[in-house]
């Protein structure tokens, strides 16, 4: 799974310590992975694998979930060997490191409430669980929190994203960043080991044709309907302009290339235009298919580019007392 470093200006354990939460986020994963997983395999309730918990959650109790209500499932040889093939990425592991225990680990445990009949689909389950687990680590420290929006639990890219690219991928996902003490909100920006890859969504009803006519203006077909259209291009450009001047001014050398991204309509543009990759729904699956076959481990430069950003980025968030005391009241 990619690792979700900022979303929005909700507040990011990864601005406290870049050089160690990866790590730990990719580990946890694999532990709770490798716990579903023997437990799919022999039907066997497994004892409750306890992680320390955040503050506020240390009251709550702790019960012992059977994952399969004591089914026991037979495996046969063919689905034992897919076991072995079908496996949760693991790139930035050391299987010699361990889980520091602090208070700053989140608690997550899968909660199976049905029988997954193959590998694929038990992996789903897990995946889309950890997907509402990553929310929250993205989104709270050991003292902050901050008020996540639910519909980023129901935004299709970004878990797509998170679940489909390697480990070692950093997303930022619409982060707000200072420019000269002003806000700035960004689109999605995807730091690889290699590259930084800048993409503004064009998303609109299925089907859609966005035709690229002008340098202000495209139009957008749809039907028998025509309607002009503030050129995408223009918001990706600035994009672009503000990160590199970014990288620039702190030393950071990361080639950076642009996405113009459709996963529901179609992009109809005479000629090309430089660094910019145009990706509407006939390519769209091979697009994600290449990234997610990225075999890179994380680079230097990558962390680096990563830690600039972080240092431009706009924070909202609330002191875990604050938000315990407004519980309290409701």
């Amino acid at each position: 799974m990619a690792q979700l470093v900022k979303l929005q200006d909700y507040i990011s354990r990864y601005q406290i310590d870049l050089s160690r939460y990866p790590t730990q986020f990719v580990r946890l994963k694999k532990i709770q992975w490798d716990r579903v997983k023997q437990q799919w395999v022999s039907g066997e309730e497994l004892p409750p694998w306890e992680q320390m918990q955040e503050q506020e959650d240390v009251k709550e109790s702790k019960k012992t979930i059977s994952f399969f209500d004591k089914f026991k499932i037979k495996k046969n040889a063919k689905q034992m060997d897919e076991l072995e093939e079908v496996e949760i990425t693991n790139e930035l592991i050391n299987h010699e490191d361990e889980i520091p225990e602090e208070e700053s680990t989140l608690f997550f445990e899968p909660n199976i409430i049905y029988k997954p009949n193959t590998i694929e689909e038990l992996k789903k389950v897990f995946l889309d669980q950890f997907f509402h687990f990553q929310i929250k680590w993205a989104s709270s420290t050991i003292r902050e929190k901050s008020y996540v929006d639910p519909k980023f639990l129901r935004d299709s890219l970004l878990r797509s994203i998170l679940q489909s690219f390697p480990d070692s991928f950093l997303v930022f996902y619409y982060p707000i960043i200072k420019v000269k003490k002003a806000p700035v909100e960004l689109d999605i920006v995807l730091l690889t080991p290699t590259e930084c890859i800048c993409i503004t969504v064009v998303e609109q009803e299925n089907q859609a044709v966005f035709v690229g006519e002008g340098d202000r203006f495209w139009t957008k077909k749809f039907g028998k309907t025509s309607q002009k259209i503030l050129n995408p291009l223009i918001q990706l450009n600035r994009m672009e302009s503000l990160i590199s001047k970014i990288f620039t001014e702190n030393d950071v050398e990361i080639p950076i290339r642009k996405v113009l991204l459709s996963r529901n309509g179609y992009f109809d543009y005479p000629g090309t235009v430089f660094n910019v990759q145009f990706i509407d729904k006939r390519e769209f699956s091979n697009w994600m298919k290449q990234l997610r076959h990225y075999s890179s481990p994380m680079k230097h430069m990558q962390i680096r580019a990563a830690k600039v950003l972080l240092q431009m980025v706009q924070t909202t968030s609330f002191n875990r007392d604050i938000w315990n005391v407004e519980k309290e009241q409701e």
